[in-house]
């Protein structure tokens, strides 16, 4: 994978970023979250939404830049164990995923199953 200066991202919109992200995935096989001492990752209740979500990373090196306060950890989920076992633990507790969101805040929003899907399709359309 070719890096980018993260100041690149500072400017993209949220659709541009999800692009990103599924194109950084479908190459990596790598899924980056946060976590913290305790091993718990790090979940967002968004009030204006009234939802609670998953905020995921296409690089350890930007969920490190998301975390400013230094106090949580990037961890890999492997794309076939986020697929097969993710997707569906976070589908059964009503989490929504906050696809790698930016310095601004701003999110990129979706269902673990249509992520599961786009993502598939990213992987289809690499071979």
């Amino acid at each position: 994978m070719s890096e980018q200066p993260t100041d690149n991202f500072a400017s993209m919109d949220c659709e541009s970023r999800y692009d990103f992200f599924l194109s950084v995935v479908g190459e990596e096989r790598d899924i980056w979250i946060l976590i913290n001492q305790d091993n718990q990752f790090l979940k967002i209740f968004s009030e204006d939404e009234g939802i609670e979500y998953l905020p995921i990373w296409p690089t350890a090196e930007l969920a490190s830049d998301y975390n400013s306060e230094g106090d949580l950890t990037p961890k890999a989920i492997a794309l076939p164990e986020f697929l097969n076992k993710w997707v569906k633990g976070l589908t059964a507790d009503g989490f929504d995923v906050g696809v790698f969101p930016g310095e601004d805040k701003s999110v990129w929003m979706t269902s673990p199953e249509e992520l599961k899907a786009d993502l598939q399709e990213e992987l289809s359309a690499g071979w």
